[in-house]
């Protein structure tokens, strides 16, 4: 893999093949996914996954210096009122409450002042040295979100994203979104998805796979107590980057490597 100092662009260090694909992000990688707890970049895996806002500076350095590879988490498609950057919402743009995420709202992709949010947030993933970007909550077209969001507006903000990453040199992840995967490998870097094997969704996201893109996939156990059970995930997708953790994503994981 390649090793990458802290503010270097992701392009200079690209595959050669047709895909386009950073060479770091190959089917099968090994990974590990952090947003809660004490944050800890010591697991010998290929690629992190942290907040891009509340990771110390030491973690993303620790992180660079073993030389693996960096995404960095926001949500893209939600209003938080914990986050620095809340008061550049609109008040116009937000939407219906999160169901289940308290002090979170839809919200609305097609107004300008949220892209440009969304443009700061890159631009604050390349200051921090992150190498690619997972935007969550890119599919409020499928759920209740109040602003009569449809799927040709949810395409375009999503085609959005990635050109905007990946004008900065960032690699960007899919974050579920499996109605609009034929529309949107093309200009993914890899996907991240939940709980797949539990909807028996996983086909649909075989796309990515065949373009020789990585599926960093998870599957959530209610208790730690219960992650060797669930281990009978492993083997199901053998292609697929599978980790097990708890809905709280600490520390503890459980690799299928």
């Amino acid at each position: 893999m390649c090793a990458f100092p802290l503010l270097v662009l992701l392009a200079a260090c690209t595959s050669d093949d047709d895909t386009g694909t950073p060479a770091d992000l190959a089917v099968g990688l090994d990974w590990q996914i952090q947003f809660s707890g004490a944050l800890d970049a010591s697991p010998d895996v290929d690629l992190f996954d942290f907040d891009l806002f509340d990771t110390p500076d030491a973690i993303f350095g620790a992180v660079h210096d073993q030389g693996s590879f960096l995404v960095c988490y926001f949500s893209a498609g939600s209003f938080e009122d914990w986050r620095d950057d809340a008061s550049d919402f609109p008040s116009s743009a937000l939407g219906s409450p999160l169901d289940g995420w308290e002090g979170e709202w839809w919200v609305d992709v097609r107004d300008p002042t949220v892209r440009d949010v969304m443009s700061a947030r890159m631009d604050h993933a390349v200051e921090r040295g992150c190498d690619a970007i997972d935007p969550d909550n890119v599919d409020g077209y499928a759920n209740d979100n109040g602003l009569g969001l449809t799927a040709a507006d949810q395409l375009e903000y999503n085609l959005f994203l990635a050109d905007e990453a990946h004008a900065r040199g960032l690699a960007v992840g899919l974050k579920n979104d499996l109605g609009q995967i034929a529309d949107l490998v093309d200009d993914y870097d890899f996907s991240v998805n939940e709980e797949c094997l539990a909807w028996d969704e996983c086909g649909r996201l075989h796309p990515f796979i065949d373009q020789g893109k990585p599926v960093l996939h998870i599957e959530y156990v209610d208790d730690w107590a219960d992650a060797e059970a669930k281990a009978e995930v492993c083997g199901q997708e053998p292609e697929f980057s599978t980790v097990v953790k708890t809905w709280d994503l600490g520390a503890e994981r459980l690799g299928c490597e």
